[in-house]
């Protein structure tokens, strides 16, 4: 058995040929859909995945800005900015990138956006709102991998799902979302003992450990759906997931890649709620 490659690059490209229509239709009627992210700080890693976010905004249509600050920018300084932007009607979508400098509660400030331009779907308020089934902004890396899985059609209703990593980003969501889908899910994290033995069992495996390679064939079930979150940097620069792609290929039915596989598809989740949140609320999750 061989795997069909489930390509996040691909489908987001696809998808947001449907959002550049979606922002156009806006735009005749007045709007253009605006995110506005925050930085603190000059990790090399956010940087990037910022840029990514405004060069993708620029795609669809969408504007976009960046507010860079000093890493020594104290939690009031920062709760003050995002006050401003949850006044301002045409910043449709705040996100601020983590992770922030030790000085900064990175709760206060997730709590400090309005629920409604929450477009990175952390808020408690989205939180609870996803976990009883509503409308809501879901979390991006884990609506892009429920997205994912329809696309190609992998029927989750029923099915065995483990979730390795209880991150409250990816694990702790997609569970969640699984959860929502009618599948049974099991959560394995860093204390579970006998990881593999649960691993095995699984229709479908999301991995989201950040350890390179540590998931094998011997390690899946024949005709699994593997989606691997990870992303791992070897030593010699290359990218890398939790799974070994070549052994656990060989045994699944379908695969993500590591990279172009669950991460473009989060940066275009992301596009899509800051468009729902452009509409208003009362569309979101529709």
């Amino acid at each position: 058995m061989s795997a069909t490659e489930m390509n996040g690059k691909e489908l987001s490209k696809k998808i947001r040929t449907e959002l550049a229509g979606e922002v156009l239709q806006l735009k005749q009627n007045g709007v253009t859909p605006h995110l506005t992210v925050i930085i603190v700080g000059d990790d090399p890693a956010s940087q990037s995945y910022v840029r990514g976010k405004e060069k993708a905004s620029a795609e669809v249509g969408m504007s976009s800005d960046i507010i860079a600050l000093p890493s020594s920018t104290s939690e009031q300084d920062l709760l003050g900015q995002i006050d401003r932007l949850n006044k301002h009607d045409s910043v449709h979508g705040i996100l601020v990138q983590l992770p922030l400098p030790d000085h900064i509660n990175e709760q206060h400030v997730i709590e400090s956006i309005s629920p409604e331009k929450d477009v990175d779907g952390f808020h408690p308020v989205n939180i609870g709102k996803m976990m009883t089934g509503n409308s809501t902004f879901l979390p991006c890396t884990p609506y892009g991998i429920i997205t994912m899985l329809k696309a190609h059609d992998v029927r989750m209703e029923g099915k065995h799902v483990v979730v390795a990593g209880r991150s409250n980003i990816v694990g702790k969501p997609v569970g969640q979302l699984l959860l929502n889908e009618n599948a049974t899910v099991t959560y394995c994290h860093s204390k579970t003992e006998n990881l593999t033995d649960y691993t095995k069992e699984a229709d479908i495996l999301i991995l989201a450990m950040g350890r390179a390679n540590v998931i094998r064939g011997e390690h899946v079930k024949n005709g699994a759906v593997i989606v691997d979150v990870g992303i791992n940097r070897l030593e010699d620069g290359t990218l890398t997931g939790d799974a070994d792609f070549a052994s656990t290929a060989a045994k699944a039915s379908k695969i993500t890649p590591v990279p172009r596989g669950v991460g473009p598809m989060t940066i275009t989740m992301l596009l899509k709620n800051t468009i729902k949140a452009a509409r208003g609320l009362s569309a979101v999750g529709k």
